[in-house]
């Protein structure tokens, strides 16, 4: 007897979606097994998440149909979709700080006796679907007091407590650190083991041959191709994302370093709990050189960024541009002295999410000319310094007029470099610069960070991303509580020698 195939867990074919005379998704087929791990892998921009929005019923397709376990839907919005067992894990969650792990997990679907929620038999649930998942967390504590990988956890529960037997998880290791990436993929594997189909947007080569059995490549909204992971290199999937090939190598000649750009002597900083994180930090970038700052999260790097850039109090200790002290400077001093900054948090530090790209460009210099003239902003240069901004760093769409907010967060990434390297400053901070972006865009900024250091310019080069910090850099200083432990010329260390001062490890006697 011939034992009958199960339908697909999710088939959507000729999915186009339209945004007014932009095609987001032109005619795409995606089809997911039950109990597979399924890449979906793709350019900024490439319409991933268009797609994802669509099975999620955030969208309506414009064309097309989607199927679930072999059932044409017509989902009019995430509730239809969650109904039928679908659970999506978003890039930027979606949780309430002052709530506990459990009011969050519960939040819409509480359990109740007679009239009175049920905390008791909802907190049962939520630590019996941790432990079966191995997603460990502390049901009590509050969203505000916990990592960002615990908050992922929380998304993950979330879904698996409304019976989620399709999760879909966008950019799920965007925010997380080597080590957490390492849980999530353990995570997820259990989650397949147990049955759940699962579908991954994208753009991490690496985490695709570790994670998924296929991968769906889609380019400028439209299938390129399906291929079994294991028979396909990654070479070969980040030439279909992109339409060529990648140099993984970054290609930078010698160059004899100049004089010290930036000296940071003795840096004391508090953070907002008044407790100090940077601890007697001394650091110089000389004109010339990438200077890469390697460490683990939450030693001090995102307050020692905001103190130099002077978002943050410096309590002790100088910062020297070029020979001028900017310590405790305004920011607009700071830039003026000849640094500009790329920041770590696009969101919060890089964009004005509800102005244009257009206006996003000119943050710094819309009040000069040719931007402005006696007050009144100059619009036909603005959008001209706009289009050709675009064009060079390749933001898509190549709409001027666009929201930054509605741009995908690679191409976010992309306006804010454009804007500060176009400034041609004499330093440049750039602060996890390709976070969230695919292999093509970080061969770009890659690029784009050793001509600016090739000019003679300094970089200071602050990322999470070790590999880029080795392939980047011409000297690597190790962050450890708050402080530069060591330091190495190019090439005088291995990623485990690396790792072992990251970790707080000493020079033996």
């Amino acid at each position: 007897m011939v034992e009958k195939k199960l339908a697909p867990a999710v088939e959507m074919r000729g999915i186009t979606k339209l945004f007014g005379d932009f095609k987001a998704n032109d005619g795409i087929d995606l089809v997911v097994e039950k109990g597979e791990i399924h890449a979906l892998l793709g350019e900024n921009g490439a319409g991933k998440s268009t797609l994802m929005n669509v099975l999620y019923g955030l969208y309506k397709p414009t064309f097309g149909e989607v199927k679930i376990n072999g059932e044409v839907v017509d989902f009019q919005g995430p509730k239809d979709a969650i109904g039928k067992g679908l659970g999506m894990v978003h890039q930027h969650f979606m949780l309430f700080q002052p709530f506990t792990v459990v009011e969050n997990i519960i939040l819409g679907e509480e359990p109740t006796k007679g009239a009175v929620l049920d905390k008791k038999i909802a907190r049962e649930k939520v630590v019996e679907l941790s432990n079966r998942y191995g997603l460990k967390i502390d049901p009590d504590a509050k969203i505000e007091d916990i990592s960002v990988g615990m908050q992922q956890r929380v998304e993950i529960l979330k879904a698996l407590y409304r019976d989620a037997e399709i999760l879909i998880f966008d950019e799920p290791t965007a925010v997380l650190t080597p080590q957490e990436i390492d849980e999530l993929i353990a995570i997820i594997k259990a989650l397949a083991a147990e049955g759940k189909s699962i579908i991954i947007i994208t753009h991490k080569l690496k985490e695709i041959k570790a994670l998924a059995e296929k991968c769906t490549i889609i380019r400028r909204g439209q299938r390129i191709d399906t291929v079994d992971v294991a028979n396909t290199t990654e070479a070969d999937l980040a030439e279909m994302m992109v339409g060529r090939a990648i140099k993984f190598n970054v290609n930078k000649k010698p160059v004899e370093a100049g004089d010290v750009a930036l000296h940071i002597e003795n840096l004391h900083v508090k953070d907002v709990r008044g407790v100090e994180v940077v601890k007697g930090l001394n650091l110089d970038v000389r004109k010339g050189e990438i200077f890469g700052v390697a460490g683990v999260d939450g030693n001090g790097q995102s307050e020692f960024l905001e103190a130099i850039t002077g978002l943050r109090k410096i309590e002790a200790g100088k910062v020297i541009i070029e020979g001028i002290d900017v310590t405790n400077a305004t920011p607009k001093a700071i830039r003026e002295a000849g640094m500009n900054n790329i920041p770590e948090d696009r969101n919060k530090r890089g964009l004005v999410q509800e102005f244009t790209v257009a206006e996003n460009m000119v943050l710094h210099s819309y009040g000069e000319a040719p931007y402005s003239s006696k007050g009144i902003l100059q619009e036909g240069a603005i959008t001209a310094h706009a289009d050709k901004l675009m064009e060079s760093f390749d933001i898509r769409p190549r709409k001027s007029r666009y929201l930054a907010g509605d741009l995908s967060g690679g191409n976010q990434q992309k306006v804010i470099l454009a804007r500060e390297i176009d400034d041609d400053p004499d330093v440049l901070i750039a602060a996890q610069p390709t976070r969230g972006l695919d292999v093509g865009a970080i061969e770009n900024i890659h690029q784009f960070l050793v001509q600016q250091r090739d000019k003679g310019r300094a970089v200071l080069l602050v990322s999470f991303e070790l590999d880029e910090v080795m392939s980047l850099s011409d000297r690597i200083g190790i962050i450890y509580e708050g402080a530069i432990t060591k330091t190495f010329n190019e090439g005088e260390a291995d990623q485990k020698e690396l790792g072992y001062y990251m970790a707080g490890g000493v020079d033996s006697e």
